[in-house]
């Protein structure tokens, strides 16, 4: 067309197209506002997943395009399915379609552009299905608030939103229509025919209502012997007449200024000119709303959402409870479903995710995915995925975060450590008697026999032994784990240097003797000593060493108690060694334990009554089987959860029971004589070297051990050493 067109009902979206439809305008808006609108509507219901269903033909199939390409431009909202009705829809049609609508049960809301007929057999369908309250019917304005559609399905339709163009009633068309007669509305020719049907009466012999029982007076008056309702579009009707009016009164005053009637210039109207005319009027319609046009010829799109309800009359009706006017203005409180239930229900593919879980997409499907939840130490870093927390941290209890890992420590009132303290305060008292008693019995024979200086040194090594535990449990910092580098091996070195002294001497006495009657070398008490404290000083060389290389720190180790359940990892504070350097820091003293061992062998055959090589065999015998179960235990739980008490544990008992072993068969046979055999520790006379050397080995061959108290021999041999030092 080339002249203008005004249309009052039509709402296709085609029109909307400027290139085809230029010359083309009208005063209700397109159906792609109201599948905004209805946009807007699902939005603030929460629903995200919903189908579609529409009637064959322009209205419904244009409307749900509409609705689905919004769909896809503003995202969050995803389509089901789109089922369509056909224009002759097959028995049992109906039915089908609500089987496939529950195909995709989660997708409750149907977003419904159909036509009166369909809308009313699909509620009907749902009720013999016994689909009432499943399914959350949006209507378009074909819907509206008609009664037709729901009567006699009231509760399968109760719930159902609605949408309408705005609209009111003009009172004045309402007043002119109810005095139209038959009089005085000569010029409409279909008047006649509407009072026949109007009344339900004929109207002479020509009337067209034939067999009609009632004739016609002309009397009758509209509203008050007939039901009158005015029409929904007399509104638009009247809009659109308006508007071609003060197109043209726009463009008569531009053209023919202060001429009366059509000038020349508008003998011959310019459709394009008068089209412009038309999309810049402005004026309020009979509604009292203004009446515009965009650039496409569609007027605004304002609508008022309604509801059916429920009323406290047992009866339904729809209800306002909201509008549109490019943006949705809905009262949710006002809303009602099932049995007056304000709670809103779900059209939803897929529920939100609990805290601690991300989302994984369905394929093609972005408002559907599966909750999986963050596992290990992995939390929530957004609503898709999942990161690892940093080594030091795991997942607090919502996995929404991460937390640090609680440090720990052995604690003195822990089982693992009373015990290894309790064996040591008693083996600290036990040495400190040890080392009293021999003190105050210092220049009695037993204490002079045993080497007084070098007691005192193996005493001190054994001291120490009892008091590492104290270090290895006490809290790390860098002091108390410089102290354990120090004494970890020292009190070791210690007691085994000492032995190792008096196994070798021992030994060079008795294989000196063989050969000659003078003494060994370095068999003097202060020669014992340098040589004793030259092999201590190995360890504390070592040990300085170790200081210079890597200075002494604590550290959390996060590993050894690092759990698959998170909430039981923890982190362990240390000192900064490690099993290597503990081996090599215990190493030096093995070293020096072997040795002896291996004297203690060659000496095994000194006649008992000379000397202590025998107790001292077995205390080098007992201690090498406590360090050989010492190790498999050590190493063998270093995958153990408690690892860090296992170890400490075995290490300082270890250490105690062999210094209990060196002090029970060395000294404590001793103290039994000194306090309760004082008899026995007398001094006897002084023979030669060569003498006292040549009774023992004799003594040894005639097995007459038991003939002199033990240790006399030694005594008289330590006594002739200490006078030849002299």
């Amino acid at each position: 067309p080339t002249h203008p067109f005004f249309l009052y009902a039509s709402t296709a979206p085609e029109l909307s197209d400027n290139t085809r439809y230029d010359f083309f305008s009208r005063v209700v808006p397109p159906d792609s506002y109201q599948a905004q609108a209805m946009m807007d509507i699902v939005t603030a219901m929460g629903w995200n997943y919903v189908s579609t269903l529409a009637s064959e033909g322009n209205y419904g199939e244009s409307g749900v395009e509409a609705f689905v390409q919004i769909s896809r431009e503003t995202g969050g909202v995803c389509i089901a399915q789109s089922l369509k009705i056909p224009r002759e829809p097959k028995p049992g049609e109906f039915d089908k379609i609500i089987i496939r609508l529950l195909e995709t049960s989660n997708a409750r809301a149907v977003i419904m552009f159909a036509n009166e007929d369909d809308i009313r057999r699909i509620l009907d369908a749902a009720k013999h299905n016994n689909q009432t309250g499943h399914f959350l019917w949006v209507g378009s304005d074909s819907w509206g608030s008609k009664i037709s559609p729901v009567i006699g399905q009231e509760r399968v339709a109760e719930g159902a939103v609605t949408i309408l163009p705005k609209r009111a009633s003009v009172d004045a068309f309402d007043r002119y229509f109810r005095s139209r007669s038959l009089s005085n509305n000569r010029r409409n020719v279909w008047f006649a025919e509407f009072w026949e049907e109007n009344f339900g009466c004929k109207l002479g012999m020509h009337g067209k209502r034939p067999g009609s029982p009632k004739k016609c007076t002309g009397l009758e008056k509209v509203g008050r012997d007939s039901s009158y309702e005015q029409e929904g579009k007399v509104q638009f009707v009247m809009d659109a007449v308006y508007a071609m009016a003060h197109a043209l009164h726009r463009m008569h005053r531009e053209l023919c200024y202060g001429y009366p009637g059509l000038c020349p210039k508008m003998a011959n109207i310019d459709g394009k000119e008068l089209l412009s005319h038309i999309r810049a009027v402005n004026f309020n319609g009979s509604a009292g709303t203004p009446v515009v046009f965009n650039e496409n010829g569609d007027a605004p799109g304002r609508y008022d959402i309604f509801q059916y309800q429920s009323t406290n009359r047992s009866t339904r009706e729809y209800k306002v409870i909201g509008t549109w006017t490019n943006k949705l203005h809905l009262n949710v409180e006002a809303m009602q479903w099932r049995a007056g239930d304000p709670s809103l229900p779900a059209s939803v593919c897929s529920v939100p995710c609990r805290m601690g879980e991300r989302k994984k997409i369905v394929k093609g499907v972005p408002c559907c995915w599966h909750c999986e939840r963050c596992e290990g130490y992995h939390f929530q870093a957004s609503e898709f995925s999942c990161e690892l927390c940093p080594y030091e941290q795991r997942p607090d209890a919502n996995r929404t975060g991460c937390q640090n890992i609680p440090i720990i420590k052995l604690e003195w009132h822990s089982p693992w450590a009373v015990i290894p303290v309790f064996i040591s305060m008693l083996g600290i008292i036990a040495t400190t008697f040890v080392i009293v008693t021999f003190v105050r019995y210092n220049e009695t024979p037993i204490v002079r026999a045993s080497g007084r200086e070098m007691s005192y040194v193996l005493l001190t090594g054994i001291f120490l032994c009892y008091a590492i535990t104290f270090l290895m449990i006490a809290a790390p910092d860098v002091g108390v784990c410089s102290f354990r580098r120090i004494f970890l091996g020292l009190g070791m070195c210690f007691s085994y240097a000492a032995l190792l002294t008096k196994t070798n001497r021992i030994h060079r006495i008795f294989e000196q003797g063989k050969k000659s009657v003078s003494a060994p070398r370095f068999i003097s008490p202060a020669s014992q000593l340098v040589i004793t404290f030259s092999l201590i000083s190995v360890q504390l060389l070592g040990v300085f060493v170790w200081f210079a290389v890597d200075p002494p720190h604590t550290f959390v180790d996060y590993g050894e108690q690092r759990t698959q359940d998170p909430a039981a990892a923890r982190g362990v504070l240390k000192c900064d060694i490690s099993d290597l350097s503990l081996i090599c820091s215990l190493g030096y003293s093995i070293l020096l334990m072997v040795t002896c061992t291996v004297y203690a062998i060659k000496t095994r055959g000194v006649p008992e009554t000379f000397n202590e090589a025998k107790p001292i065999g077995f205390t080098m015998y007992t201690t090498c089987i406590i360090w050989l179960a010492f190790i498999p235990i050590f190493f063998g739980t270093a995958q153990s959860a408690e690892r860090m008490y296992i170890q400490t544990t075995t290490l300082t008992i270890s250490l105690s029971l062999s210094a209990s072993v060196s002090l029970g068969m060395l000294y404590m046979p001793k103290v039994y004589v000194i306090i309760f055999h004082p008899e026995q520790n007398i001094p006897k006379r002084k023979r030669s070297f060569k003498a006292i050397v040549t009774a023992a080995t004799m003594s040894g061959k005639l097995q007459k051990g038991g003939d002199r108290p033990n240790g006399e021999v030694k005594t008289e041999l330590c006594e002739s050493m200490e006078t030849n030092s002299e």
